[in-house]
């Protein structure tokens, strides 16, 4: 019986996807005398196979299924975890761009030094200033 942190990182899925699968019934739980679900081995079975069955896709094309289009994709240079947040530092071109997210976040994700990884940029305005 895995927790499903654990079961989101066998299947190679984030820890908010398990759970949706887990409250829409795509994935059967026991539920432990606290109320807490737990995922048997079996149930990822299905999952696994659906999975590996989908045609691969290139990092560029992982990163354009999501909406926004405001994407920069490079490197990790640097994942710093102190207490509830974690600094990601994306070495973009000849650019830095710097990240605050969640220490849950980086955790889940796995991220390391080296990865391709992608900065999602979402504002309401953006500002210039003359160098």
């Amino acid at each position: 019986m895995l927790k499903p942190r654990e079961a989101a990182t066998a299947l190679g899925v984030s820890y908010p996807t398990l759970k949706q699968w887990i409250l829409s019934g795509k994935l059967h739980t026991v539920k432990t005398p606290g109320g807490h679900h737990r995922i048997p081995e079996s149930a990822l079975k299905p999952l696994t196979q659906s999975r590996s069955e989908e045609p691969a896709r290139t990092s560029r094309e992982r990163y354009r299924s999501i909406s926004g289009r405001n994407q920069l994709v490079g490197r990790i240079a640097e994942v710093k975890i102190s207490g509830l947040l974690a600094k990601v530092v994306l070495d973009i071109g000849d650019q830095r761009v710097t990240a605050i997210i969640t220490a849950d976040a980086a955790r889940e994700m796995q991220l390391r030094r080296g990865q391709t990884a992608a900065a999602l940029v979402k504002a309401t305005e953006v500002m210039i200033e003359r160098v």
